[in-house]
């Protein structure tokens, strides 16, 4: 199994997470496209309202993105979310991660992350991967993995 690739990046929270800061404790890190926009919003507040079962399993949620601080503040606020959000406007560790990828909508190409769940243990070692994400249902899939992690 790979370890969470190395990384230093913003949290909303005012403090810069790290792959060695988040060691001890296992954590869900969930990649999404943008904020404020339909399917994240949706994401986002599944997580928001799955946050007290993760914490009676000492699980913390991260979700990252390639928008800036001050974006995040702005979703948190609107949807009332209680998890970190990260920056990841350079792209760093969505690419080490593999979810930066070239899409493609109304025949426009881009790149942007592509919707992805990690669920990373106590020592950094990614135990449960989900990749193109489907939001219906998703967090209740995560929330029977973190059952079975333990």
């Amino acid at each position: 199994m790979a370890t969470i690739p190395a990384f230093s990046l913003p949290g909303s929270d005012g403090t810069t997470y790290s792959d060695t800061s988040l060691r001890g404790a296992p954590f869900v890190l969930y990649c999404y496209p943008k904020d404020m926009t339909s399917g994240c919003t949706v994401e986002a507040c599944d997580f928001r309202d799955a946050q007290p079962a993760f914490a009676k399993l000492g699980v913390k949620t991260f979700g990252l993105s390639p928008d800036p601080v001050a974006r995040h503040l702005k979703f948190i606020a609107k949807e009332s979310l209680n998890f970190v959000l990260l920056a990841d406007e350079q792209h760093v560790l969505a690419a080490a991660l593999g979810v930066w990828a070239e899409k493609s909508m109304y025949g426009r190409k881009y790149f942007g992350i592509e919707r992805s769940t990690f669920l990373v243990d106590r020592a950094g070692v990614i135990r449960k991967e989900w990749r193109k994400v489907k939001v219906a249902g998703h967090v209740a899939a995560v929330q029977a993995a973190l059952a079975e992690l333990g």
